[in-house]
């Protein structure tokens, strides 16, 4: 299929700051998006306002709902995400654990109307996580084996973290995806978590990383010869921000419980293009090598992550709305992308 524009639902604004899921997937419908990736949070948010009902009965229901609400609105959720914190765990008693909620997600995802899981790259303490990569791929084969037992198949769509524990380069999550050789396990390719893991470096004064471009070339032309754009699910293009300062000890969005990219990452990407608010990752050149290079088409969906989403302001879903349908039409026109709708670009930037 061509290009089709979806977005995050957090990216809209958190529900944490009380920015409903019915107002974020208005301001979605009106700015031209096609899809959505709903953020399990937001269901909660939604199942927490059904009156009756057990817990796992509240999330059915809202599943329901938020299906019908996207589909009134010319709106597919294209997955269910994150299910985190799976892969590798030392405590298999807590991996059980982690199959039965996945059993409840496959309900979740009937209900939803769609049939794609995203998995993100663990990025649990090391002293949880097994170092034998066969532990990981053993665990993600499984809910891939489980998936294709459900009516219909559920898929799985597996993303490096540039601060992933195990798994922090696309290169590995290639890795896994092949070994895992299951028609139904997949890859997402995003823009900063490639970047933001060879490009950048956030506690750097520089910002960059060493021989950041060279990495980026090499890292291209590994792309362009290895990966089966069959088995790219969906891609999310995003850049981020270049900080002032260092992000250490001392810096306002340092967490010493969280990894520097990490804290990086949730405070500061940025949407596609927005220079003018210090983007400065090599996402024109990436999104080339997946765009035009492998000749991905399908799901492009703007995953944002900024500060900007907690704030409690009326008017932040319709500015992020706004802003992600604006750098579309900018990738759009450099990558000259085949879209389903022309007209959806120079429409919606001209609201």
């Amino acid at each position: 299929m061509p290009c089709r524009l979806a977005i995050t639902s957090m990216s809209l604004g958190r529900c944490g700051a009380g920015h409903s899921l019915e107002h974020k997937m208005d301001m979605a419908q009106l700015y031209g998006y096609k899809g959505v990736e709903l953020f399990h949070e937001d269901l909660i948010q939604v199942a927490q306002q059904i009156p009756r009902g057990t817990a796992a009965e509240k999330e059915l229901e809202a599943a329901a709902y938020i299906r019908r609400l996207c589909e009134e609105r010319g709106i597919t959720v294209v997955c269910l995400q994150p299910f985190m914190h799976y892969e590798g765990l030392l405590d298999r008693k807590a991996n059980l654990q982690r199959i039965e909620q996945l059993k409840f997600w496959f309900r979740l995802a009937q209900a939803l109307g769609t049939d794609m899981v995203q998995i993100p790259s663990n990025f649990l303490p090391p002293s949880e996580l097994s170092d034998d990569t066969r532990v990981a791929i053993a665990d993600l084969r499984l809910v891939a084996d489980m998936g294709l037992q459900q009516q219909p198949p559920i898929r799985f769509v597996y993303e490096a973290l540039c601060w992933g524990t195990r798994c922090d380069l696309w290169e590995q999550s290639w890795s896994i995806v092949q070994a895992i050789d299951r028609p139904n396990f997949g890859l997402c390719l995003d823009t900063f978590n490639i970047a933001g893991r060879i490009y950048a470096d956030p506690t750097s004064p520089t910002g960059l990383t060493p021989n950041c471009d060279e990495a980026v070339r090499e890292s291209i032309a590994s792309l362009l010869a290895t990966i089966d754009v069959s088995k790219v699910f969906y891609v999310q293009v995003v850049d981020a921000e270049r900080l002032a300062e260092p992000l250490v000890q001392g810096h306002e969005f340092y967490n010493a419980e969280q990894p520097a990219r990490m804290s990086w990452s949730r405070n500061c990407r940025l949407f596609y293009g927005e220079k003018d608010r210090g983007a400065y990752l090599p996402v024109a050149e990436i999104s080339s090598a997946i765009f035009q290079g492998l000749g991905f088409e399908g799901w492009v969906s703007m995953e944002l992550f900024n500060r900007r989403m907690w704030d409690t302001e009326e008017a932040v879903p319709e500015e992020l709305a706004r802003r992600g349908a604006s750098a579309w039409t900018k990738l759009i026109n450099d990558m000259k992308l085949s879209v389903d709708d022309p007209q959806s670009g120079w429409v919606v930037s001209s609201l």
